[in-house]
């Protein structure tokens, strides 16, 4: 049947594309139906890609203004705003070029096809503006999420569905920010009201206050990042409250406001004002107009078993539409479990237990594994140990000691069960850390092996030593 895929897949992000790229090196024909969102999804288009590229831009022109070595005197200033957008929006197209849409141009078993696909029946996906429905043996749900807004009088009704017609009528809806809208500003917003105090929230807060905007960020619960611990939590507030980032705490709103002239907020702790509000509550799952009745869960998530199954014979879902770990990489990697498991009719199931992520502020905060309270959770005895970076040779030699490393280990066998790190570029000491998990090492074991003095990587063994010893008495080469 020349018009029957192995894989049809609607969505066009990381998940489809490793699964139709894994389809076709096992033999099978795969087509991608996507909509929305360019070719690439919300990472490159609208996530991580602009928002690790705006971030960098500040910390640039911010550690130009500051440089912590005695007897340099250094300033910056931002020439040109919109120049500083476009050339992001130049590396965005660049990417989705070259990683996406090349990546599949000549395979002959790889089908993009445009349009919204909706199902007529599990194995059949009807295109907007195609006649021809597509036929598939296996379809994979990969339509990803989108900003989240919470029932508070005034913000929906300016910036939900009818966001366009609210613009047109002059109500004020480009005062409504989200992280689609926000990197195609070309010119920096001059009081930025945060909603939400988590990844997306905290990482934009802390850019543009950076750039010059002022910026306040209304969290609801007691505490940013409040599903980390809360020496985790107070370190990060410090470094962003020292970046001049407002951060208000116990917030519930009431009341949005917004026309022409700004915003203004109403909640439990007085009327915030401002020119724009950006929306990062959270994310929901692009699952209203599929057509078919899959078992959703929370704010329209897929429901799906540990092989990525719905309880549809025949449907399978990754990436983003599951609300669980929004990521690109485990986007992708799901996206090539589902291709093994759907061409090859097997049972792979997904694993996370070493799975690493990073908030990309400055200080990083990073993670992987099970932090004290998780490890209690399930049960383990564990133990923690804590290396502020003062004690890092790094860290002291670049004259910018903020932040800690923390490693949490199996009291019962030495085994390293995770780390949580607060630290300038602490992603780039996540991988040691995630490796020792899998292969199951001790702390002794890691605290053994080399690691070249003044590395930052030279922490982790520090750390290592200190569930032992005294940080402050050891020698320079960690002995």
């Amino acid at each position: 049947m020349d018009n029957m895929y192995d894989l049809a897949i609607i969505g066009g992000g990381s998940a489809a594309f490793a699964a139709a790229i894994r389809t076709s090196e096992l033999g099978g024909r795969a087509a991608i139906i996507n909509d929305g969102l360019p070719i690439g999804g919300t990472c490159v288009n609208v996530g991580c890609v602009p928002s690790k590229a705006f971030i960098r831009a500040a910390e640039a022109h911010h550690r130009a203004g500051h440089v912590p070595h005695v007897g340099i005197d250094a300033t910056s200033r931002i020439a040109d705003y919109s120049a500083v957008s476009g050339g992001v929006e130049e590396l965005v197209s660049g990417l989705r070029q070259s990683k996406y849409v090349d990546v599949v141009r000549g395979d002959a078993n790889v089908e993009i096809i445009p349009g919204r696909g909706r199902f007529v029946d599990a194995g059949t996906v009807a295109v907007e503006g195609r006649t021809e429905p597509v036929r598939a043996r296996r379809v994979l749900i990969a339509t990803g999420a989108r900003t989240w807004y919470p029932d508070v009088p005034g913000l929906r009704t300016v910036a939900g569905a009818a966001a366009n017609d609210a613009r047109a009528n002059g109500q004020g809806a480009e005062r409504i920010l989200t992280n689609e809208s926000l990197y195609q500003l070309r010119e920096l917003p001059e009081h930025v009201i945060v909603l939400g105090g988590r990844y997306v929230a905290l990482e934009n807060a802390q850019w543009l206050a950076r750039m010059g905007a002022k910026v306040t960020v209304l969290q609801r619960s007691d505490r940013i990042l409040p599903s980390e611990a809360i020496d985790v939590t107070a370190e990060l507030t410090t470094h962003l409250s020292a970046d001049g980032v407002r951060l208000e705490t116990g917030i519930e709103l009431s009341e949005v406001q917004v026309d022409g002239r700004g915003v203004r907020i109403h909640t439990n702790q007085g009327v915030f004002e401002g020119t724009h509000i950006l929306v990062a509550f959270g994310r929901q799952g692009n699952t209203d107009k599929l057509g078919l009745d899959v078992e959703l869960h929370g704010r329209g998530f897929v429901r799906v078993d540990n092989t990525l199954r719905t309880g549809v014979p025949g449907v399978f879902a990754a990436g983003d539409v599951l609300g669980g770990k929004m990521f690109v990489y485990t986007a992708a990697y799901e996206g090539r479990l589902v291709a093994e498991n759907a061409m090859q009719d097997m049972h792979k199931q997904v694993d996370y237990a070493a799975l690493p992520w990073v908030v990309f502020t400055d200080p990083q905060v990073a993670g992987v594994g099970l932090d004290e309270r998780q490890a209690e959770e399930a049960g383990i005895r564990a133990d923690a140990a804590v290396v502020p970076l003062k004690h890092v040779p790094r860290a002291q030699a670049a004259r910018d000691t903020r932040g800690f490393i923390k490693l949490i280990r199996n009291t019962d066998t030495d085994e390293l069960l995770g780390a949580r790190i607060v630290a300038p570029e602490g992603g780039e000491l996540l991988m040691e850390v995630a490796l020792a998990i899998q292969m199951g090492v001790t702390v002794d074991r890691l605290a053994s092996m080399f690691h070249p003095y003044l590395t930052l990587s030279e922490g982790i063994k520090l750390a290592a030593i200190t569930f032992g010893k005294d940080v402050e008495k050891l020698s320079c080469c960690a002995v």
